[in-house]
C-alpha cells in the first residue's frame, strides 16, 4: 500500500512535544485526575486537504460532545512516522491513538508498543468491518500468540483510468464490476488503443514490488510460501504470470511505453491527458488527481480491476492502534470506536479517495455515485484480502534489496524472467534467513 503520497514536514521534537499522556491515573472512564477531562493525543498521518480537514472536523465534533474526554489533533507525516514513533515508545511518551499503516504494525506488535485489543473493540464496529481487513491487522504477539495491533479503515485497490473517447472510438467493450476485463482482453484493447505516437497503456514502475505483488494474486501467485515455520521465496508459474504480461506488453505487443517504466504513480497523468497514454493502472487515489487536473472537456472512466483466474488483489491498511503505554486505554478505544464509524469512515475515505472497510460506509451515496468512478473504485473493495508479504518478517528488505532492483531490470528488459524468478528466490531466502534465526 502506498505511503499515501504525503510530503508533510514534521519535526521529530513536535511529535515528542505533542504525544504524552495527559489527565491521571485511570480511575473512572472519562474522569483524569480532580475531576479534570481525560485528554488524549491522536496522531494523524491524514495529508490531502479534504482528509485532513475531515480529520479535525471528526475530532471537534467527539470534543464537543465528551468533554470528559478530549482530544488533541496532532499532525504527523508518512514520511519520517515510524521512526518518530520508535524514539516516542522508547522514551514512555507515545500517542494514546495511532494512525499507521498495517504493514508498521507487526514490528511494533512484537516489541510490545501497542496495545492488544483483541476482545476490546465494541461489537457495533467489529461487526462493521469484514474478517479479510481484521486480517491484515493480526499479528504474531512475539511471544506464542496472535493479536490485533489495530482497527483497519482505509483500503486500496488497483483499478484502471481510462480515455472514455479512446475507448469509444476504438469500439472496445467498457468493462463492469460484474464483467472486468480479463487479462488477455486487456492486452487485445491496449494493442488497438497503440497508434502512431500512442500506447494503449502506461505501466509507471519506480516502485514495482507492491503492485506486482498485489495483481499476481490475480493467478494466485503469493511468492511467499511458509512450511514448518519458516518463510521462503517462491516464484513459480503463478508468480509469473503477472510480470511475463506486463513485459508483453512492452516488448512484444510494443502497446505499453517502455519510457514511463521509471515513473511515479502519478507521472504519466500529462501524457494521458494529451492522448499518449489511452489507459493508467493505478491505485484508487489516483482519480482525484485525474478530476483536479484533467483538462476541460477531458472524459475518462475508472475501469475495475483486472480478472485472471480470480479478480483477487492483495490489501494493506490503513489503521489506528493504542498505545501500550496509554494512560487511558478505554477513553482511547471509545474514540477510535466514534471516529471510525460508518457515517465518519465515509467521510474520511471521501477526503483520501479510498476504500472505506465499514460496510455501513461502502453503501454511503457519495461513495456509490458515478461521479468520479466511486460506483467502481467502492465496489472493488470486494477483491481485496490480505496481502501475502503482510505477515513476512524481513519483507521490507527483500523488497528493497532484492525485488525493486530485479524488477527494475527485468522490466527494463535486461534480465529474463528466469533470471528474475532465480534472484527473487536465492537472494531473497538468503534476507528471509536472517530473520528466522
Amino acid at each position: 500500500m502506498r505511503r499515501f503520497g504525503a510530503v508533510l514536514a514534521v519535526a521529530a521534537v513536535a511529535l515528542a512535544a505533542g504525544c504524552g499522556s495527559g489527565g491521571g491515573d485511570g480511575g473512572d472512564a472519562g474522569s483524569g485526575e480532580n475531576g479534570q477531562p481525560v485528554k488524549l493525543r491522536f496522531l494523524s498521518l491524514a495529508w490531502q486537504k479534504e482528509s485532513i480537514e475531515a480529520n479535525k472536523q471528526i475530532v471537534a465534533e467527539w470534543n464537543s460532545a465528551n468533554p470528559k474526554i478530549q482530544v488533541e489533533y496532532v499532525q504527523g507525516s508518512w514520511d519520517n512516522v515510524n521512526d518518530q514513533l520508535v524514539t516516542s515508545f522508547e522514551a514512555g511518551d507515545p500517542p494514546d491513538v495511532i494512525h499507521d499503516d498495517s504493514p508498521a504494525l507487526s514490528s511494533f506488535a512484537s516489541r510490545g508498543f501497542l496495545l492488544d485489543l483483541t476482545g476490546k473493540v465494541p461489537a457495533e464496529l467489529k461487526n462493521d468491518i469484514p474478517q479479510a481487513a481484521w486480517d491484515t491487522v493480526t499479528f504474531s504477539d512475539g511471544k506464542s500468540g496472535q493479536g490485533v495491533y489495530g482497527v483497519p479503515f482505509l483500503q486500496e485497490s488497483q483499478v484502471l483510468i481510462a480515455n472514455r473517447k479512446l475507448l469509444d472510438g476504438a469500439g472496445v467493450r467498457v468493462p463492469t464490476p460484474d464483467a472486468p476485463w480479463t487479462w488477455d482482453e486487456f492486452a487485445d484493447v491496449a494493442k488497438k488503443l497503440t497508434k502512431k505516437g500512442a500506447y494503449g497503456v502506461a505501466w509507471p514502475m519506480k516502485s514495482p514490488v507492491n503492485k506486482v505483488l498485489n495483481l499476481a494474486l490475480n493467478f494466485g501467485g503469493t511468492f511467499f510460501e511458509t512450511r514448518d515455520g519458516k518463510t521462503t521465496v517462491k516464484a513459480g508459474p503463478q508468480e509469473r504470470e503477472v510480470l511475463r504480461r506486463i513485459h508483453d506488453q512492452l516488448y512484444t505487443d510494443k502497446s505499453a511505453d517502455p519510457s514511463a517504466l521509471g515513473m511515479g504513480t502519478a507521472d504519466p497523468l500529462p501524457g494521458f491527458f494529451a492522448g499518449k497514454y489511452a489507459i493508467l493502472p493505478a491505485g484508487v487515489y489516483l482519480r482525484q488527481q485525474v478530476a483536479e487536473q484533467a483538462p476541460s472537456g477531458f472524459e475518462w472512466v475508472t475501469l475495475p480491476p483486472l480478472k485472471g483466474v480470480t479478480s483477487q488483489q492483495g490489501a494493506v491498511s490503513q489503521t489506528l492502534s493504542v498505545a501500550a503505554d496509554s494512560e487511558h486505554p478505554d477513553e482511547a478505544l471509545k474514540f477510535i470506536a466514534y471516529f471510525l464509524n460508518g457515517p465518519n469512515q465515509a467521510k474520511l475515505a471521501k477526503g483520501d479517495w479510498l476504500l472505506p472497510t465499514s460496510t455501513t460506509a461502502a453503501k454511503d451515496p457519495a461513495l456509490t455515485t458515478e461521479e468520479n468512478g466511486w460506483d467502481v473504485a467502492t465496489a472493488s473493495a470486494k477483491n481485496l484480502v490480505v496481502a501475502p508479504f503482510l505477515k513476512v518478517n524481513g519483507y521490507d528488505e527483500w523488497k528493497s534489496k532484492v525485488a525493486t532492483p530485479a524488477m527494475q531490470e527485468y522490466f527494463a528488459d535486461k534480465i529474463s524472467l528466469d533470471e528474475l524468478a532465480t534472484r527473487l528466490v536465492e537472494e531473497g531466502n538468503k534476507v528471509l534467513e536472517r530473520y528466522s534465526r
